[in-house]
């Protein structure tokens, strides 16, 4: 990569799931499973106010964002319906968007709940495996899911993404485009609304595969020719292909995993966290950072998850000092059940510092 807008090998569309629902649900545990409907002052009953997010469990009952509340309390009449909370949505934002940061990719932020990462690789694993990091990450670190689409580029990625949901990983190519798309109706594309789906059913091209087919001067001389040619780009898979990122210092660097086989054996456990922590500290130096607290996630085979820290007693780069308090970490935990997922998570000093110790 060149520079913040140079073009990258695959664009990562990052999409939390029922992103205001979920950071609701962590506040009130005892709501999970069910029909839950955020918005207004919570109230359905209060004039002109909209749904801001809906659960799964809401949405099966037809209810929307943008669905006006009384709306939504005839169509669920059973649902729990709760005040809007900006600030705690650019809390937990703020956390996520956070962490995709300090992954070191370049992230191109849009909105609450959904950013863009860029993948330079050319090999379409490796983006597959950074989205997997992505959700294990974000999972780990907040307890709350995401949706990985994976393009070479934002448009088509983004489409992507919503074969994915919930909680999953799609990729949408040049190779798969058209067989996945073409049968969809034009508004299945990122950016034909409404208004330019009807004017475009009335020229007889309704399926993303007609209007793909569809000659450009027909387009332009309906459309003019910027929209014109923006829809047949986007019909044939195309797109934006830049990741316009800001400038970021990280705040740590973590690495998660996932077992096979659930881990009954402490000194497997303790093996897979110095591995972790070998891994993340090689990261650090390469950056020239400084460690000054490490973390250790533990989540059992019940999916009980939590997470433990501990300062420093001096801020190091010391692989085996390191190694040493994620140990120490680990041995914090009661580790009496099946354990499904480590992680560690080493936080870095924010000012500058010399590096003490960089030890292997």
């Amino acid at each position: 990569m060149t520079g913040p807008d140079a073009p990258v090998g695959w664009i990562l569309h990052v999409d939390l799931d029922q992103f205001l629902a979920s950071v609701e649900l962590q506040r009130h545990p005892e709501l999970v499973g069910l029909p839950v409907i955020v918005g207004g002052s919570g109230d359905p009953t209060e004039p002109r106010k909209v749904v801001t997010c809906a659960s799964y469990e809401a949405r099966e009952f037809g209810v929307h964002a943008g669905m006006p509340l009384r709306a939504a309390a005839r169509k669920c009449p059973d649902a729990t319906f709760l005040p809007s909370d900006p600030p705690a949505y650019d809390a937990a934002s703020d956390r996520v968007m956070g962490l995709l940061r300090d992954l070191g990719h370049p992230v191109e932020v849009w909105g609450w709940d959904e950013a863009y990462v860029a993948a330079e690789t050319a090999d379409l694993r490796a983006a597959i495996a950074l989205a997997d990091r992505i959700r294990d990450v974000v999972a780990t670190e907040t307890g709350l899911s995401c949706s990985v689409g994976i393009s070479d580029n934002k448009q088509r990625a983004k489409v992507a993404t919503g074969f994915g949901k919930p909680a999953g990983i799609h990729a949408l190519t040049d190779e798969n485009w058209m067989a996945t798309m073409g049968d969809r109706a034009v508004d299945a594309l990122w950016g034909v609304g409404p208004r330019t789906a009807k004017k475009l059913a009335a020229m007889g091209i309704s399926t993303v595969a007609e209007l793909a087919g569809t000659d450009a001067a027909v387009l332009t001389a309906a459309f003019g020719p910027t929209t014109g040619l923006w829809i047949l780009l986007l019909a044939k898979g195309g797109g934006d292909n830049t990741v316009r990122a800001e400038p970021w210092v990280p705040r740590s660097r973590s690495h998660v995993v996932t077992f096979a086989t659930d881990l009954t054996d402490r000194a497997e456990m303790h093996a897979a966290v110095a591995d972790l922590a070998r891994q993340t500290v090689a990261e650090v130096v390469e950056q020239d950072r400084i460690v000054t607290r490490v973390a250790v996630t533990v989540r059992t085979n019940t999916f009980y998850t939590r997470t433990k820290i501990r300062k420093l007693a001096t801020a190091t780069t010391d692989a085996d000092v390191i190694v040493g308090t994620a140990h120490d970490v680990l041995d914090l935990f009661e580790l009496d059940r099946p354990v499904r997922l480590l992680g560690v998570r080493l936080e870095l000093a924010m000012a500058d510092a010399s590096v003490v110790g960089a030890g292997g």
